[in-house]
């Protein structure tokens, strides 16, 4: 599986214990004992029942801090001192911008007080002396509330011999688990300590922007800073980690805990500006998830702007000269979590953390043989250079609405400057981000038909595979020159037959998925690599599921071109596209096909593309590359029609003379209901697309297209909810009452539709009108009813203050609130002049 270009990169540093080992590029040594077990961690890794003298001589080697264990020469701004938290608070509580938010919260509220006629209609000179009181009180009081929030909020770097006990201990407890170490470029370390060191001159922040896909990834990259001399980054982590022991722990290790949801609390979000900007302007590093939180099914998920707007709004305010952006992909072999997942994706609520779940769910792993870790880093860059060229270029595209892009209170700027900003980072990720074997095989096995797969089979798709991630521009864990069998051989160890089953005592050894389901969740991590091929795939399958002989499959180009637009459209929240543009990034696309002999063009007198079809070749091999392509992306479409379908059964019925508005939550657990119903009956054919997060992209997508409309409320307990766009809801039959298969929305399912994979058992059309479409308006009847009663969240949090009943009808503040939302997502719309569905 190594191609010359690998075998010439850079070594990776692969680090177990207290060894750091040069090998070569995504080597990993297969060693074996006679047991056939690896031993590098035992090697490399003393334990106290087996080397109780080793063990402790190691763990006196920590506390003493020999060598690089002292964490004395770190890159970087002085941190792990005594007073280090005192220092920071004083900092933050002195802020100029907290300061102000107090005094503006203060006067506000004594300004309702006077006139509530708190302070009387008595002597005025008496009245002014107890508004300054109360003033001082107010003041005083938040005063006293913003440094309490502060000290359960910021990181605690105070004790050296804290770190040093923590990393051991961590390092013991983690490659335990991912046996085979954590994995890094030593070009890619290189140049990050060279801009550290930079950067600790000029007193710069870096902010590290990993993905996230386990609770492991901050673990890793603390780890790797450590090891390798480098200023730990404070942790941005939700408070739902900050739980008993384990909490305060993660605190003094770097973590800084903040609210899931700020709300309209003023107080709160100044203080957290107030922390990051107190951060960059000392040059401490930072590290924030991209997405948010972890991703549940293996591909990156949209950018969420909370940290980042405030790291921005430091530097566009002036407060902070510049900061280091640098982006970090980490993969794995297996991810601990991904059991959880597929139980949460299926409909399962999400457990809150806890110390017993967290020591159980530790112990549980300590055994398990997870492979490895590999951690990339892209090559860091100025968040102000940034700025600068994208303010430069902004002011010089026309736009319908006028707009000054240098003035940096523009909230439209912010906005574009937000989004750029995020999916920039995101496509810098997918960049550096290392296919591990396990991702491969969970792809070949997920992109084939029949049954199973051959071992000789697996190998040759497996290469194939790799050898086109590599022609993407794509990376390879290769583990240099070790053949394809015996890569494979270990990746099907670590996924384990509870994903990957085997036949044995066939003409040949048979591999077949066992759990579909949680092996999506590898596949998913090649997926952004080929998006662009599997998008013309399904466009051109419109044509190729009718049957029929090569000029009945050709399809028009202007015809293909449309179905791509749409469906690049309808999946702008799923994958990260290129820059380039659509137009610009179909064409290479298609000419990359032709050139992989997978499609044949059709050219006018003018060498202008007129009709695409597949090639000769292509069909001699049996489909095996379009399949493959068409294969990748037929579970997400599913999933969006699904969802599209759900929607028609949110067609209120004749007569109703008041919208009736659904929880979001329960719109979506019917169409999960929907989904599972019609997996087993037949209709659907990848249930993959019940997932939830992918139907919950779905219906974001819908309503920033104006499909369904979103109304929230100012009270937290009272979930959203949802309703059809009036323009957009299908008829129903005036005798019968049922809904009808027409209208926009029926229209924009058929056209989701016609990329659909064609099922043995089913057919398109008369199906979907008739017992689909019956099906979901009962479903949807059902949740009128619920939301009518009120029983969306009767019971839930009772007496707790948690959930209140979410009413069916709007009031006439959020009738003002939904109409004046619909405007501002016209004009947003507008502004950002992208294709629409």
């Amino acid at each position: 599986m190594a191609s010359d270009d690998q075998r010439d990169s850079a070594p990776d540093l692969r680090i177990l214990g207290d060894r750091i080992t040069l090998t070569p590029s995504g080597f990993v040594e297969p060693a074996l004992s006679a047991e056939g077990k690896e031993e590098a961690l035992m090697k490399h890794m003393a334990r106290f029942r087996s080397e109780p003298l080793r063990f402790l001589r190691e763990l006196s080697l920590y506390l003493s801090g020999s060598g690089w264990r002292a964490y004395d020469d770190f890159v970087g701004q002085p941190i792990f001192y005594s007073g280090f938290s005192d220092h920071i608070k004083t900092q933050i509580m002195s802020a100029t911008l907290l300061q102000t938010k107090i005094v503006q919260l203060a006067d506000a509220r004594v300004d309702v007080e006077e006139k509530e006629g708190r302070f009387g209609n008595g002597d005025e000179k008496d009245a002014v002396v107890r508004k300054a009181q109360r003033r001082a009180t107010v003041v005083q009081s938040l005063q006293e509330l913003a440094e309490k929030w502060t000290d359960d909020m910021i990181c605690k770097f105070e004790s050296k011999h804290f770190i040093r006990g923590a990393y051991y201990l961590v390092t013991q407890l983690l490659l335990r688990a991912y046996h085979q170490g954590i994995h890094v470029s030593s070009e890619e370390v290189l140049r990050l300590r060279a801009v550290a060191a930079e950067a600790a001159k000029k007193k710069q922040s870096i902010i590290f922007l990993p993905c996230h896909r386990s609770h492991v990834d901050y673990v890793s990259l603390q780890l790797l800073c450590y090891r390798l001399g480098l200023a730990l980054p404070v942790v941005v982590a939700g408070d739902n980690l900050n739980f008993p022991v384990v909490g305060s722990f993660l605190q003094h290790a770097g973590a800084m805990y903040i609210r899931r949801s700020f709300g309209d609390d003023q107080l709160y979000t100044t203080l957290v500006q107030a922390y990051i900007d107190v951060m960059l302007q000392g040059g401490y590093n930072l590290e924030c998830f991209i997405e948010g939180g972890r991703s549940r099914t293996g591909k990156l998920l949209p950018p969420k702007f909370g940290i980042l707007s405030f790291v921005l709004d430091s530097l566009l305010s002036g407060r902070v000269e510049d900061a280091i952006i640098c982006p970090v992909s980490t993969q794995y072999d297996k991810v601990i979590e991904t059991e959880g997942y597929v139980t949460e994706l299926l409909g399962m609520p999400k457990k809150k953390e806890n110390l017993t779940d967290f020591l159980t769910g530790g112990s549980s792993v300590l055994s398990l043989k997870l492979g490895r870790v590999d951690v990339r880093f892209h090559e860091p860059w100025s968040l102000r250079g940034f700025i600068n060229e994208q303010i430069s270029r902004l002011s010089k595209i026309p736009t319908a609405i006028e707009i000054n892009w240098k003035d940096m209170n523009n909230q439209a700027l912010r906005q574009k400057l937000l989004r750029t900003l995020g999916y920039k980072v995101l496509a810098d990720i997918n960049a550096v981000s290392v296919v591990m074997p396990t991702a491969l095989i969970g792809t070949v096995l997920l992109t084939l038909r029949g049954r199973g797969v051959g071992r000789a089979e697996l190998i040759r798709r497996v290469d194939w595979l790799s050898h086109r991630v590599l022609a993407k521009g794509g990376r390879v864990a290769h583990f240099g020159n070790a053949p394809t069998a015996e890569v494979i051989e270990r990746g099907l160890e670590v996924l384990g037959k509870d994903l990957v089953g085997v036949v044995d005592g066939l003409a040949e050894r048979t591999y077949f998925a066992v759990d579909r389901f949680q092996l999506s969740f590898y596949r998913n991590m090649t997926i952004h690599l080929f998006i662009s091929e599997a998008l013309v795939a399904a466009a051109l399958y419109t044509r190729v599921k009718q049957g029929g002989g090569p000029a009945i499959q050709d399809i028009p180009y202007k015809d293909l071109m449309d179905q791509v637009f749409f469906l690049s459209s309808l999946f702008r929240g799923e994958f990260i596209y290129s820059g380039e543009g659509l137009a610009t990034n179909l064409e290479k696309t298609l000419l990359g096909l032709e050139a992989d002999n997978v499609i044949l063009i059709e050219r006018d007198e003018l060498g202008n593309m007129s009709k695409i079809g597949l090639s000769g070749a292509e069909r001699a091999v049996g489909r095996e590359n379009f399949d493959f392509y068409c294969f990748l992306i037929w579970p997400f479409i599913e999933a969006s029609w699904l969802a599209a379908v759900s929607l028609m059964g949110l067609s209120p019925p004749r007569g109703q003379k008041n919208d009736i508005w659904v929880p979001v939550s329960k719109a979506q657990e019917s169409a999960q209901l929907l989904g599972k119903t019609l997996y087993h009956q037949g209709d659907l054919s990848y249930f993959e697309a019940v997932n939830k997060e992918t139907l919950k992209n779905s219906y974001q997508r819908f309503e920033e297209e104006g499909i369904i409309q979103v109304v929230k409320s100012k009270d937290a307990r009272v979930p959203p909810r949802l309703r059809i766009a009036p323009e957009w809801r299908p008829d129903r039959d005036e005798k019968t009452q049922s809904l009808l298969a027409s209208g926009r929305l029926w229209d924009f399912t058929e056209k989701i539709a016609s990329s659909r994979r064609e099922g043995k058992n089913r057919r398109d059309g008369a199906t979907v009108s008739t017992r689909v479409v019956k099906l979901t308006d009962e479903l949807g009847r059902k949740l009128f009813e619920e939301a009518l009663r009120g029983e969306d969240t009767k019971g839930k949090g009772k007496g707790k203050g948690k959930g209140v009943a979410a009413p069916a009808r709007l009031s006439v503040e959020e009738e003002r609130n939904l109409n004046r939302n619909m405007a501002e997502q016209k004009r947003r719309r507008r502004l950002e002049g992208r294709a629409h569905l």
